[in-house]
Protein backbone atom coordinates (compact mmCIF):
# COMPACT_ATOMS: atom_id res chain seq x y z
CA UNK A 1 0.00 0.00 0.00
CA UNK A 2 1.76 3.41 -0.69
CA UNK A 3 -0.14 7.20 -0.21
CA UNK A 4 -0.22 10.60 -1.06
CA UNK A 5 3.83 11.48 -1.02
CA UNK A 6 2.84 14.86 -0.14
CA UNK A 7 3.19 16.20 4.09
CA UNK A 8 -0.38 15.84 5.86
CA UNK A 9 -1.41 18.66 7.74
CA UNK A 10 -1.58 18.27 11.35
CA UNK A 11 -4.64 17.06 12.98
CA UNK A 12 -6.84 20.11 14.00
CA UNK A 13 -8.06 18.19 17.44
CA UNK A 14 -9.99 22.13 18.70
CA UNK A 15 -12.44 21.91 15.77
CA UNK A 16 -15.46 18.80 14.68
CA UNK A 17 -14.65 17.25 11.81
CA UNK A 18 -17.07 14.94 10.38
CA UNK A 19 -15.33 11.59 9.57
CA UNK A 20 -14.42 12.04 13.46
CA UNK A 21 -18.08 13.04 14.00
CA UNK A 22 -18.74 9.83 12.24
CA UNK A 23 -16.91 7.81 13.93
CA UNK A 24 -18.32 8.68 17.34
CA UNK A 25 -21.45 7.83 16.04
CA UNK A 26 -20.63 4.14 15.02
CA UNK A 27 -19.07 4.17 18.47
CA UNK A 28 -15.63 4.48 17.26
CA UNK A 29 -12.84 5.44 19.31
CA UNK A 30 -10.72 7.60 17.06
CA UNK A 31 -12.05 10.70 18.03
CA UNK A 32 -12.23 14.07 20.00
CA UNK A 33 -13.90 16.35 22.86
CA UNK A 34 -15.05 18.44 19.51
CA UNK A 35 -16.30 15.35 18.39
CA UNK A 36 -17.86 14.21 20.74
CA UNK A 37 -19.59 17.54 21.64
CA UNK A 38 -21.07 17.68 18.57
CA UNK A 39 -22.50 14.19 18.67
CA UNK A 40 -23.90 14.13 21.53
CA UNK A 41 -26.38 17.14 20.74
CA UNK A 42 -27.50 15.29 18.05
CA UNK A 43 -30.78 13.16 18.10
CA UNK A 44 -30.50 9.02 18.68
CA UNK A 45 -31.61 8.74 15.00
CA UNK A 46 -28.18 10.06 13.97
CA UNK A 47 -26.35 6.91 15.05
CA UNK A 48 -29.41 5.12 13.44
CA UNK A 49 -28.32 6.80 10.15
CA UNK A 50 -24.56 6.02 10.78
CA UNK A 51 -25.13 2.38 10.72
CA UNK A 52 -27.44 2.29 8.13
CA UNK A 53 -25.12 3.98 5.74
CA UNK A 54 -22.28 1.34 6.79
CA UNK A 55 -24.65 -1.49 6.05
CA UNK A 56 -25.94 -0.59 2.79
CA UNK A 57 -22.46 0.25 1.68
CA UNK A 58 -21.93 -3.45 2.61
CA UNK A 59 -24.63 -5.12 0.48
CA UNK A 60 -23.98 -3.02 -2.25
CA UNK A 61 -20.06 -3.19 -2.57
CA UNK A 62 -20.53 -7.02 -2.02
CA UNK A 63 -22.97 -7.11 -5.12
CA UNK A 64 -20.83 -5.29 -7.13
CA UNK A 65 -17.89 -7.69 -6.60
CA UNK A 66 -20.28 -10.93 -6.79
CA UNK A 67 -21.14 -9.37 -10.07
CA UNK A 68 -17.48 -9.41 -10.81
CA UNK A 69 -16.42 -5.55 -9.86
CA UNK A 70 -13.13 -5.85 -9.11
CA UNK A 71 -11.99 -2.02 -8.67
CA UNK A 72 -13.51 0.01 -6.42
CA UNK A 73 -12.69 4.01 -5.21
CA UNK A 74 -13.97 5.02 -2.17
CA UNK A 75 -13.96 9.09 -1.01
CA UNK A 76 -14.90 9.97 1.79
CA UNK A 77 -13.69 6.23 3.46
CA UNK A 78 -13.62 7.80 6.98
CA UNK A 79 -11.82 6.53 10.13
CA UNK A 80 -11.55 2.67 9.19
CA UNK A 81 -14.19 0.50 10.50
CA UNK A 82 -14.51 -2.97 10.31
CA UNK A 83 -15.61 -4.49 7.87
CA UNK A 84 -13.61 -1.64 5.86
CA UNK A 85 -14.75 -1.77 1.57
CA UNK A 86 -12.04 -3.79 0.69
CA UNK A 87 -12.58 -6.36 3.30
CA UNK A 88 -16.18 -6.96 1.97
CA UNK A 89 -15.06 -7.13 -1.90
CA UNK A 90 -11.81 -9.14 -1.06
CA UNK A 91 -13.65 -11.93 0.12
CA UNK A 92 -15.47 -12.22 -3.51
CA UNK A 93 -12.53 -11.22 -5.59
CA UNK A 94 -9.23 -11.21 -3.80
CA UNK A 95 -8.02 -9.54 -6.75
CA UNK A 96 -10.13 -6.64 -6.16
CA UNK A 97 -8.16 -2.80 -6.31
CA UNK A 98 -9.46 -0.16 -3.96
CA UNK A 99 -8.11 3.17 -3.67
CA UNK A 100 -9.53 5.52 -0.44
CA UNK A 101 -9.80 8.83 -0.24
CA UNK A 102 -9.96 11.10 2.90
CA UNK A 103 -9.37 15.07 3.59
CA UNK A 104 -8.67 13.84 7.77
CA UNK A 105 -5.46 13.49 8.52
CA UNK A 106 -6.29 11.19 11.11
CA UNK A 107 -7.48 8.75 8.42
CA UNK A 108 -3.77 8.75 7.20
CA UNK A 109 -2.50 8.03 10.54
CA UNK A 110 -5.02 4.57 10.31
CA UNK A 111 -4.69 3.58 6.55
CA UNK A 112 -1.27 2.23 6.50
CA UNK A 113 -2.19 -0.53 9.69
CA UNK A 114 -5.84 -0.59 8.98
CA UNK A 115 -5.95 -0.92 5.33
CA UNK A 116 -3.66 -3.91 4.28
CA UNK A 117 -5.48 -5.87 1.13
CA UNK A 118 -5.44 -9.46 0.01
CA UNK A 119 -1.69 -10.16 -1.70
CA UNK A 120 -3.71 -10.96 -4.77
CA UNK A 121 -4.67 -7.66 -4.95
CA UNK A 122 -3.78 -3.66 -4.25
CA UNK A 123 -5.20 -1.18 -1.68
CA UNK A 124 -4.23 2.18 -1.89
CA UNK A 125 -5.10 5.55 0.03
CA UNK A 126 -5.05 9.41 -0.91
CA UNK A 127 -5.40 12.22 1.28
CA UNK A 128 -7.56 14.49 -0.61
CA UNK A 129 -10.64 16.09 -0.38
CA UNK A 130 -13.41 15.44 -2.71
CA UNK A 131 -13.65 19.23 -3.39
CA UNK A 132 -10.74 18.42 -5.71
CA UNK A 133 -11.36 15.38 -7.97
CA UNK A 134 -8.77 15.95 -10.51
CA UNK A 135 -6.50 15.35 -7.79
CA UNK A 136 -7.70 11.58 -6.69
CA UNK A 137 -8.60 10.66 -10.44
CA UNK A 138 -4.58 11.16 -11.22
CA UNK A 139 -3.70 9.46 -8.06
CA UNK A 140 -6.06 6.48 -8.63
CA UNK A 141 -4.93 6.09 -12.02
CA UNK A 142 -1.75 4.60 -10.63
CA UNK A 143 -3.82 1.75 -8.94
CA UNK A 144 -6.78 1.28 -11.41
CA UNK A 145 -7.32 0.70 -14.70
CA UNK A 146 -9.37 3.46 -15.55
CA UNK A 147 -10.05 1.30 -19.34
CA UNK A 148 -12.64 -1.36 -17.16
CA UNK A 149 -14.95 -0.67 -14.85
CA UNK A 150 -14.56 1.35 -11.39
CA UNK A 151 -17.10 1.24 -8.96
CA UNK A 152 -17.18 4.71 -7.09
CA UNK A 153 -18.26 4.93 -3.77
CA UNK A 154 -19.42 8.17 -2.38
CA UNK A 155 -21.23 7.24 1.07
CA UNK A 156 -23.08 9.75 3.24
CA UNK A 157 -20.63 12.20 1.90
CA UNK A 158 -22.10 15.00 -0.70
CA UNK A 159 -24.13 16.52 2.18
CA UNK A 160 -20.91 17.62 3.67
CA UNK A 161 -20.81 19.68 0.02
CA UNK A 162 -23.36 22.37 0.14
CA UNK A 163 -24.91 23.64 -3.15
CA UNK A 164 -22.72 26.78 -2.99
CA UNK A 165 -19.30 24.62 -3.42
CA UNK A 166 -21.05 22.65 -6.18
CA UNK A 167 -22.02 19.14 -5.42
CA UNK A 168 -23.57 17.89 -8.26
CA UNK A 169 -20.42 19.04 -10.76
CA UNK A 170 -18.56 17.28 -8.59
CA UNK A 171 -20.02 14.04 -8.59
CA UNK A 172 -20.51 14.81 -12.29
CA UNK A 173 -16.59 15.59 -13.10
CA UNK A 174 -15.58 11.77 -10.97
CA UNK A 175 -18.67 10.00 -13.22
CA UNK A 176 -17.38 11.39 -16.70
CA UNK A 177 -13.36 10.27 -15.77
CA UNK A 178 -15.35 6.47 -15.45
CA UNK A 179 -15.47 3.88 -18.38
CA UNK A 180 -18.90 2.53 -19.55
CA UNK A 181 -19.99 -0.61 -16.85
CA UNK A 182 -18.32 1.48 -13.88
CA UNK A 183 -20.93 1.85 -11.09
CA UNK A 184 -21.98 4.88 -8.38
CA UNK A 185 -22.47 3.66 -5.20
CA UNK A 186 -24.14 7.00 -2.81
CA UNK A 187 -25.78 7.73 -0.11
CA UNK A 188 -26.92 10.59 0.87
CA UNK A 189 -29.04 12.45 3.93
CA UNK A 190 -32.43 13.75 2.89
CA UNK A 191 -34.33 17.13 3.91
CA UNK A 192 -37.47 15.79 2.89
CA UNK A 193 -38.40 12.17 4.44
CA UNK A 194 -38.17 13.76 8.36
CA UNK A 195 -37.31 17.50 7.85
CA UNK A 196 -37.98 18.61 11.62
CA UNK A 197 -35.16 16.03 12.68
CA UNK A 198 -32.94 16.84 9.64
CA UNK A 199 -33.03 20.66 11.00
CA UNK A 200 -31.78 19.64 13.87
CA UNK A 201 -29.30 18.00 12.98
CA UNK A 202 -28.24 20.41 10.35
CA UNK A 203 -28.54 23.25 13.07
CA UNK A 204 -26.23 21.23 15.81
CA UNK A 205 -23.39 20.33 13.14
CA UNK A 206 -23.16 23.82 11.98
CA UNK A 207 -22.33 24.76 16.15
CA UNK A 208 -19.61 22.61 15.23
CA UNK A 209 -18.37 24.65 12.68
CA UNK A 210 -19.51 21.89 9.84
CA UNK A 211 -21.84 22.91 7.05
CA UNK A 212 -24.49 20.41 5.98
CA UNK A 213 -26.37 20.21 2.29
CA UNK A 214 -29.15 18.31 3.08
CA UNK A 215 -30.95 17.26 0.04
CA UNK A 216 -34.77 16.18 -1.75
CA UNK A 217 -35.27 13.29 -3.51
CA UNK A 218 -35.61 14.89 -6.51
CA UNK A 219 -31.65 16.38 -5.75
CA UNK A 220 -30.38 13.62 -4.66
CA UNK A 221 -31.64 11.94 -7.79
CA UNK A 222 -29.86 14.31 -9.95
CA UNK A 223 -26.44 12.99 -8.83
CA UNK A 224 -27.36 9.82 -10.76
CA UNK A 225 -28.15 11.82 -13.85
CA UNK A 226 -27.54 10.44 -17.24
CA UNK A 227 -27.03 6.96 -15.24
CA UNK A 228 -28.78 3.74 -15.37
CA UNK A 229 -30.05 3.03 -11.42
CA UNK A 230 -30.43 -0.64 -10.66
CA UNK A 231 -33.30 -2.16 -9.17
CA UNK A 232 -34.37 -1.44 -6.49
CA UNK A 233 -33.80 2.22 -7.38
CA UNK A 234 -33.37 5.34 -5.73
CA UNK A 235 -34.84 4.97 -2.01
CA UNK A 236 -33.61 4.70 2.36
CA UNK A 237 -30.51 3.22 2.53
CA UNK A 238 -32.69 0.25 4.45
CA UNK A 239 -34.91 -0.44 1.26
CA UNK A 240 -31.58 -1.42 -0.73
CA UNK A 241 -30.90 -4.88 -1.89
CA UNK A 242 -29.02 -6.28 -4.62
CA UNK A 243 -31.65 -7.72 -7.54
CA UNK A 244 -32.20 -10.82 -6.39
CA UNK A 245 -30.79 -10.89 -3.01
CA UNK A 246 -32.95 -10.76 0.59
CA UNK A 247 -33.82 -7.61 1.53
CA UNK A 248 -32.97 -6.14 4.79
CA UNK A 249 -34.74 -5.69 8.35
CA UNK A 250 -37.44 -3.20 7.37
CA UNK A 251 -36.29 0.16 9.23
CA UNK A 252 -37.34 4.01 8.85
CA UNK A 253 -34.19 5.70 7.52
CA UNK A 254 -33.81 9.20 6.68
CA UNK A 255 -30.73 7.96 4.14
CA UNK A 256 -31.48 7.96 0.59
CA UNK A 257 -29.29 5.32 -1.65
CA UNK A 258 -28.90 4.27 -4.79
CA UNK A 259 -26.69 2.33 -6.79
CA UNK A 260 -26.16 3.50 -10.82
CA UNK A 261 -24.59 2.12 -14.26
CA UNK A 262 -22.40 3.89 -16.38
CA UNK A 263 -23.61 3.05 -19.71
Amino acid sequence: MTTDPSQPPPIDTSRAHPARVYDWLLGGKDNYPADEAVGETLPPQARDAARQNRAFMNRAVAHLAAQGVDQFLDIGAGIPTEPNLHRIVQRTVPRARVVYADNDPIVLRHAQALLAGSPEGATDYIQADVREPAQIVRHARGVLDFDRPIALSLIALMHFVPDDQDAHGIVRALVETLPPGSHLVLSHASIDLFPELAEQVIAQYAKGGIRLGFRTRAEVARFFDGLDIVPPGLVTATEWSGEGEEPPTPEESGIYAGVARVP
